[in-house]
Formats: structure tokens, C-alpha cells, sequence
């Protein structure tokens, strides 16, 4: 098995080819909003480098939102269009479920708040345990709340850029941030147990619904 994780769904941009066992490559491009310019660069890379074929995948995951809207735009049109084209399946992982398996990677933390500056004093929300195999899984669902709707819904320690918008003083986990790293371990195993979707079901996920038309007075994509 080799699977292909994407993730652009933030300011950064990130690329990861794992097997059933280890990770075969990983790059990072953490320059704001440089996804477009990045992503299929990063993804030739890694093919060139692993002397690999797009259609050798077993699949293609991808952060599928809640995020920046441009950056989940883009994850899931690649991913859409490599998937089709290679005839390859595809895994969606929440960007807040990636933002809990970060905090469990760098930080050992095992029971997370997921917290996203979603703009507009809004943000994006859940909550994760880690699970037997090493997984962060969500133990309630993924909200747009505004801060004070925000803060009544934290129920472990906060991680994420929203963090200190929904407790003041909140700012330890701030900086965390999920990569492709963290996409491909929650893919993993539902790779293994072939737990995955059609290509023309690489969807983004936005919680706002009418986000296109917001764009203007977010400050940022």
C-alpha cells in the first residue's frame, strides 16, 4: 500500500507518501498562501524522487476542510483531478481531526479541543480522543460557533490558531498546525481497511455555506 496525503487546507502547504509502515516522504512549504504555486510541484517530487507513478497509489487523502476556503478549494481539485485521472480512490480528513493528530505528534496531547480562526469572530470546532490505534477521534461535531458559543463548547485542552479567541489565555497550542504528516496517519488506516470513496466524492467541507460570497470581509481566503 502507498498512499499520497495532501494538505493546503491551511496557510501552508504540505505533501506526504507513506506505505503500510513508514513515511517514504514529506515536504513542507509554510510560506502563506503559496498552495496554488506549490502543491503540484511538491507532488512531482515526491513521485520523481520515490521513482513512483501517481497510478501506483492505493489511494489519495486529502484535508477536506473546515479551513481556509482558497486552501480547501485546492486540496480537494487536485485531489479530485489526480484521483480520476489515476482511476484512484480517495480518503477526506477533517482539518480538525488533523489539527488533534498534530497536537498527539508534537506534543503528546491525547484529549484535544480543535480550534480554528475561521474569521468573522467565528470558529471552527470539535473535540478528539486518542483511540487504541493511535488516532485522534472526534468525540462530538465539527461546529462554526461564534466565541462565546465557542468557549461553552471546550471540553479539553485548546489547540490551534483559535484557541486563545474562544480562552484568553490559551496560547501555549496556538501554533500548532496539521500537515500532510498528519493526513496520511489518519488515512492509514482506513486505507488498510480500504475504507474509501469514489474520486468525484473529493469534496471540500466548509461549515459556512455561503463562504464564497464572504471572502471579501474575511481579511484572508
Amino acid at each position: 500500500m502507498k498512499l499520497l496525503a495532501l494538505e493546503t487546507a491551511n496557510e501552508q502547504c504540505s505533501v506526504s507518501v507513506i506505505d503500510d509502515s513508514q513515511e517514504l516522504f514529506f515536504q513542507l512549504d509554510a510560506r502563506a498562501k503559496a498552495q496554488t504555486q506549490t502543491i503540484l510541484p511538491m507532488i512531482e517530487q515526491a513521485t520523481q524522487q520515490l521513482d513512483l507513478a501517481i497510478s501506483d497509489l492505493s489511494a489519495i487523502a486529502f484535508s477536506r476542510g473546515p479551513g481556509s476556503f482558497s486552501g480547501v478549494r485546492i486540496n480537494a481539485a487536485v485531489t479530485q483531478a489526480l484521483a480520476w485521472s489515476n482511476d484512484l480512490p480517495v480518503i477526506p480528513v477533517s482539518t480538525l481531526q488533523a489539527l488533534a493528530q498534530a497536537a498527539y505528534r508534537l506534543h503528546g496531547l491525547t484529549q484535544v479541543t480543535a480550534v480554528l480562526d475561521a474569521r468573522m469572530s467565528e470558529v471552527y470546532i470539535a473535540s478528539y480522543q486518542l483511540n487504541a490505534q493511535g488516532i485522534m477521534q472526534a468525540v462530538d461535531e465539527e461546529q462554526l460557533l461564534n466565541y462565546e458559543q465557542g468557549s461553552a463548547a471546550v471540553k479539553f485542552t485548546v489547540v490551534g490558531s483559535g484557541s486563545p479567541l474562544v480562552q484568553a489565555d490559551a496560547t501555549t497550542y496556538k501554533e500548532v498546525m496539521a500537515t500532510a504528516q498528519d493526513i496520511a496517519s489518519i488515512a492509514r488506516v482506513a486505507a488498510l481497511s480500504e475504507n474509501w470513496l469514489n474520486a468525484e466524492l473529493a469534496l471540500p467541507v466548509y461549515l459556512r455555506d455561503n463562504a464564497w460570497k464572504k471572502i471579501p470581509e474575511q481579511g484572508k481566503a
